[in-house]
């Protein structure tokens, strides 16, 4: 924990880890050391959109272009218009503005075949900078948190992602970025069908889209077990943080070095206040942000 500055956020993680593993109070058995984090926001930047994101809209855009009636149907005709207000429902999980996502990208992918989906987000990801920063954006990775999981690791917990996010584009960069194998990436999936010896992507999601109790209720599918620890940034991360035992919130608070923003985590402050959580300022408890 290197990049940590000394204060409450490190001490009462470093604090649980060693009662987690020490016998008494506290203590958890091996195999039930789960830890799971949100993965835009919260392992990396999400600002001004996230990575994934843009991926997907360069796919919808192509389909528009392919289709020009489809501009005026969401959420094609808010990717033109770049209305951000669609997305901050998508956010806020309203159903009609997720019903219309997933339709979308059902429809850009549909029948693909794990390895063509993968080529194209490999291809995507190799490609994809940060104007801000002037670096790939697999390289705009927390730090601190990437000590937080090799501290994790090193103290018997399996550690997971789980985000809101397509499942199978973070596994195209989670190894390499986080150290997280893909299979131990939760997120938002397609059903897929096998047929002529290949599986094919349906227009149908797997188990529902891994956001709010979406989150839970994914971690314990693929898990069998509910997180001891579990670490996230928003509003959409408030059941995962309730099911776990700790629980680590996000503050964007350093507009010099990352950037500053509450919008979509009002209630995740509130909630953490209210709770106790350990709420980690970025411009207070890290020494640096990137590595």
């Amino acid at each position: 924990m290197e990049s940590w500055n000394p204060g409450a956020a490190r001490n009462a993680i470093l604090d649980f880890v060693e009662r987690a593993t020490s016998p008494g109070v506290g203590f958890i058995e091996p195999g039930d050391r789960i830890a799971t984090f949100d993965n835009d926001g919260t392992l990396w930047v999400e600002q001004p959109l996230p990575v994934q994101f843009n991926f997907i809209f360069a796919a919808l855009i192509e389909a528009v272009k392919e289709t020009p009636s489809l501009a005026t149907e969401q959420p094609y005709k808010a990717i033109i218009e770049k209305d951000h207000d669609f997305f901050e429902k998508v956010g806020l999980q309203d159903p009609d503005a997720v019903s219309a996502l997933e339709g979308a990208i059902a429809r850009a992918w549909h029948d693909s075949t794990p390895d063509r989906f993968e080529s194209e987000a490999q291809s995507f990801l190799e490609g994809a900078r940060s104007e801000r920063f002037g670096r790939p954006s697999t390289e705009l990775v927390y730090q601190p948190m990437m000590e937080l999981l090799e501290l994790l690791r090193t103290n018997s917990f399996r550690v997971f992602i789980c985000s809101g996010g397509g499942r199978d584009f973070m596994r195209v960069m989670s190894d390499n970025a986080f150290g997280i194998p893909r299979e131990n990436v939760i997120g938002s999936a397609p059903r897929y069908e096998f047929r002529v010896g290949q599986l094919h992507r349906t227009d149908e999601v797997l188990g529902g889209v891994a956001l709010g109790a979406g989150k839970p209720e994914h971690i314990f599918a693929a898990t069998g077990r509910l997180p001891a620890i579990a670490g996230g940034n928003s509003d959409g991360d408030i059941e995962m943080l309730e099911a776990a035992s700790f629980r680590i919130l996000i503050s964007h608070d350093d507009a010099e070095r990352e950037f500053t923003y509450t919008e979509g985590a009002e209630r995740a402050f509130a909630e953490a206040e209210k709770s106790g959580w350990t709420v980690v300022s970025i411009k207070n408890d890290w020494k640096v942000v990137f590595g």
